[in-house]
């Protein structure tokens, strides 16, 4: 099984990739496929996947944390 990463994009959406199952709420699959973007700004016409309605909409820049004891970025 390939190890999944979701990306947290400057000022954009989730991109995912590895092998991972998207479920709708009622549980129902959506097609699969190796990676794609989620939209976080709401805007998208094509939920939940993102279509670029962000651009220039969305600031957002989400960093993860440095590890403690260390001055690493």
């Amino acid at each position: 099984m390939t190890k999944v990463q979701i990306k947290v994009n400057d000022n954009g959406s989730f991109r995912v990739t590895g092998d991972v199952e998207l479920l709708d709420g009622e549980g129902k699959p959506f097609p699969a496929k190796p990676a794609f973007s989620l939209c976080r700004c709401g805007l998208s016409e094509n939920m939940p996947f993102c279509d670029g309605a962000h651009k220039g909409k969305l600031q957002s820049v989400v960093r993860a944390p440095k590890p403690e004891g260390t001055d690493a970025e």
